[in-house]
């Protein structure tokens, strides 16, 4: 009678002490615990590994320092727009709508016929005198597009693209400081061409009328008289600007996952080389600008440029944390400091930095380059704020960085097309 209750004692005894094997240990953290607990150590780990392992610098997501996300992009996703786009980097995702809205010229206070007939000679002058003719439209493109606002862009961020934006919510600092950096943008690229949002009025030329009627009186029907006429038919009247287009650039940030500016200046320029505009005139009679609903009517922008944005950020070691020594003299990568004294790293610089890099890091740079129709390049804007790590030779490492990254979106979006 004894050995059942030893048997039983023994098998009672067997979970206890297998249970002691399941108490979890300090290292035995998954690394998604580690990540939330101690996030700055957990990105230092990865981009600083041990000097013995030989392994090169990589961020928490896998990537290179220098790696950016992979791109996908599609064009026309929106049917009630003039033109849309939905562009993904990674895990964030935005879409672009545009949609063009008339302003008469009668509606702007500032407006007025001797404006009007300026602009009208000097675009027309602009078509026979060359270059200074092409940098005063230039000039007369940013005046307009400026000061009448025709173009108006508003970026938002819908409900359940991050946790910290709930519904009913007004818009953040964020959405309107990525709206103005959109818009300023726009500006400073100078992309959008003020004459293909201009709507024209050509009065008929009635001279030319009259003698084309006593040319079929006199049914005479020579080459020499046709010149005259279309000589004589370029001395029109006065042309006028009745009305523009103004292009409402509406951007909505789907799924938030670090560096929306990104995303959403390519969303606005793979709409925009979306957009389509309708044939527009101006009618005498009804004294209003009419339409054609005719599609293959309608013309595209002549954009200038595909200018691209890149983002980067900077991640700092902690120089009081006493980060991992040195084991093996010289196998860490060491530079000299002020008063010669020599130092691991310190500092990274990561591109496309996602949502958990960003809230580790205080340095920002935004870099912004095109490529004209030569091959030559133009740093159309950088941005750097938060810090004091980047230098001139980091800035230009990260300009050639650009340049590559330029190449890869300009074959996504012009395959678009």
């Amino acid at each position: 009678m004894g050995s059942p209750a030893a048997g039983t004692a023994t098998a009672s005894q067997q979970p206890s002490s297998g249970s002691n094997n399941h108490y979890p240990t300090p290292s035995s953290l998954p690394p998604s615990q580690i990540a939330r607990l101690q996030p700055h150590a957990f990105l230092l780990a990865h981009l600083s590994p041990p000097a013995s392992s030989n392994q090169p610098p990589v961020r928490a997501n896998g990537r290179s320092p220098a790696e950016f996300r992979v791109t996908s992009a599609n064009a026309g996703s929106l049917t009630h727009t003039n033109g849309s786009a939905v562009v993904r980097i990674g895990d964030k995702a935005a879409v672009c709508g545009v949609r063009a809205e008339l302003l008469y010229t009668q509606d702007v206070a500032s407006w007025g016929v001797s404006k009007s007939s300026s602009s009208s000679s000097s675009i027309s002058g602009g078509a026979t005198q060359g270059e200074e003719a092409g940098e005063g439209e230039d000039e007369e493109d940013d005046s307009q597009i400026r000061d009448l606002h025709l173009l108006v862009p508003n970026l938002s961020l819908s409900t359940g693209c991050a946790p910290g934006f709930i519904p009913g919510a007004p818009p953040s600092a964020l959405a309107q400081s990525l709206s103005h950096q959109i818009l300023s943008l726009l500006h400073t690229s100078r992309m959008v061409r003020a004459d293909d949002l201009r709507i024209w009025y050509h009065p008929p030329n009635l001279s030319a009328l009259e003698r084309e009627t006593e040319s079929h009186e006199r049914m005479d029907t020579g080459e020499e008289e046709e010149e005259e006429e279309g000589e004589e038919g370029s001395e029109s009247g006065t042309s006028e600007i009745k009305a523009f287009w103004v292009l409402y650039i509406d951007v909505l940030i789907i799924s938030l996952a670090g560096n929306p500016f990104d995303a959403a200046w390519a969303a606005v320029l793979a709409a925009l080389r979306d957009t389509k505009l309708p044939r527009a005139w101006w009618n005498v009679d009804n004294d209003m600008v009419l339409c054609s609903d005719d599609a293959s009517e309608a013309k595209k922008l002549h954009l200038r440029g595909m200018p691209i944005a890149s983002s980067y950020c900077v991640f700092e070691a902690d120089p009081a944390a006493s980060w991992r020594p040195v084991v093996i003299p010289g196998a860490a990568k060491e530079e000299k400091d002020v008063q010669g004294k020599k130092r691991s790293q310190q500092s990274w610089v990561l591109a496309d930095p996602d949502g958990y890099e960003e809230n580790l890091c205080q340095e920002r740079i935004c870099v912004v380059v095109d490529q004209d129709r030569g091959g030559k390049t133009k740093v159309l804007r950088i941005e750097k704020n938060g810090g004091l790590s980047v230098g001139k030779e980091e800035l230009r490492k990260l300009v050639n960085i650009s340049i590559g990254r330029w190449n890869h979106l300009k074959s996504i979006i012009e395959a678009l097309r």
